[in-house]
């Protein structure tokens, strides 16, 4: 692929996103989101804004206004993803925490870190990604940064308000994508359900293993007075009461049963799937549910276990697109890097796909940067040195360059 015409890909990928988003940006304001996202893919080491001005062609101030004006990520890649996206998708969401250090940044706090497995200083965002069952892929939509609890606080919030507003924020645009929502077992929480299915969606998350259940009572009507008996006894995940679970999937490593039981902590009937599987000769039994006890049980299994793509997507843009090396200082350009970077990751993703000879292959945000930096140089080259990269005679040389150090060039 010459230079021009990964250019021209990546240029065409950008551009029927914003037309099909409908995002008003006047010409100067396009051009500038074309350049950043290709910076971005384009930059070996820390982005911040004196990076974007030694790799571009303006000054650093000029990033630095840019990113103080709104765009509206949500709705750009909810476009971009969308031609990728099938029937069996959700809304996957989940905090991440990002390194801060400093006293003035906007946000800054003490917040939960799953790598370390405490609690450390720095700023939280909660991604909003929409995930496909069916192909395991998860595009970005939104990131949104938390505030810290003090501020929570003092408005009457809990966290988890917090996370339920953020939802409520898009929920026409969710809506219009999926009436499902995926979480991990930290908001299987009665207060946030409530909030969700108020928004008439559907979670699909994980319980405890040592979760209150209890049957539905399936006995009929003895015509005597008062109300009959609504729930039976508590459910023993180890020995399951075949009359109300079924198998729904079974194979070498892991067998599901699926049924319609009560959660006492959710104050409500939910569809359980309990599966069963061995690690290290234990048995280990995991309890997914939804909300909607009229979904497919393998829908259950399939979404939550895409969910963990939305952690790819973290730790691809943490690694590869500077997600945690921004040295801005306002609320606004702290937005628009983290979101750059995230955007950054669906973009490489969307070039893959969109190349028949390495759709199937594994992606690599690593391939996509050392391919975008080879040709940020070699388009430096040619233009200070008037060569024509298009020509027959060059254009082995130009596609040796141009794969030089990617993974299976």
């Amino acid at each position: 692929m010459a230079i021009p015409a990964i250019y021209d890909l990546y240029s065409k990928i950008v551009l029927e996103a914003l037309v099909v988003s409908k995002v008003k940006l006047n010409k100067c304001r396009c051009d500038f989101m074309i350049e950043i996202f290709m910076l971005y893919l384009s930059i070996p080491s820390r982005i911040n804004f004196l990076q974007l001005g030694r790799y571009s062609l303006f000054g650093e101030q000029r990033f630095r206004r840019q990113f103080e004006t709104g765009f509206d990520f949500f709705s750009f890649n909810k476009a971009l993803s969308a031609p990728w996206i099938g029937a069996r998708n959700a809304v996957a969401f989940d905090p991440s925490f990002i390194h801060k250090s400093g006293k003035q940044t906007p946000g800054i706090g003490y917040f939960w870190s799953g790598c370390a497995g405490r609690a450390l200083r720095g700023i939280e965002i909660l991604g909003l990604s929409v995930i496909d069952a069916d192909t395991r892929l998860s595009f970005h939509l939104e990131a949104v940064q938390t505030p810290p609890t003090n501020c929570l606080q003092d408005n009457g919030l809990t966290l988890v308000d917090w996370y339920a507003a953020a939802i409520r924020k898009h929920i026409e645009q969710i809506l219009s994508i999926t009436r499902y929502v995926v979480a991990d077992a930290y908001f299987s929480k009665k207060n946030f359900v409530e909030q969700i299915r108020g928004c008439s969606l559907h979670l699909v998350s994980k319980l405890r293993d040592d979760a209150d259940l209890s049957y539905l009572s399936m006995k009929p009507k003895t015509g005597k007075r008062g109300r009959p008996k609504k729930y039976e006894e508590k459910i023993d995940v180890r020995n399951l009461n075949p009359e109300h679970f079924k198998q729904v999937e079974s194979n070498q490593s892991i067998k599901a049963f699926a049924g319609i039981v009560y959660s006492k902590s959710l104050g409500r009937n939910i569809l359980l799937v309990v599966e069963q599987f061995q690690i290290n000769g234990k048995e280990i039994y995991r309890l997914l549910f939804s909300t909607d006890i009229e979904q497919a049980p393998l829908d259950v299994i399939d979404i939550y276990h895409t969910r963990f793509q939305i952690e790819f997507g973290f730790r691809d843009a943490k690694s590869f697109a500077g997600l945690e090396t921004s040295q801005a200082r306002s609320g606004n350009k702290l937005y628009f890097h983290f979101n750059t970077a995230l955007t950054t990751v669906n973009i490489a993703k969307i070039l893959q796909l969109s190349n028949p000879d390495k759709r199937e292959n594994s992606f690599s945000m690593a391939t996509y940067k050392v391919l975008f930096h080879n040709a940020l140089l070699l388009s430096r080259f040619f233009c200070l040195f008037a060569i024509n990269p298009n020509s027959i005679k060059n254009h082995q040389h130009v596609k040796e360059l141009l794969n030089f150090g990617t993974i299976a060039a």
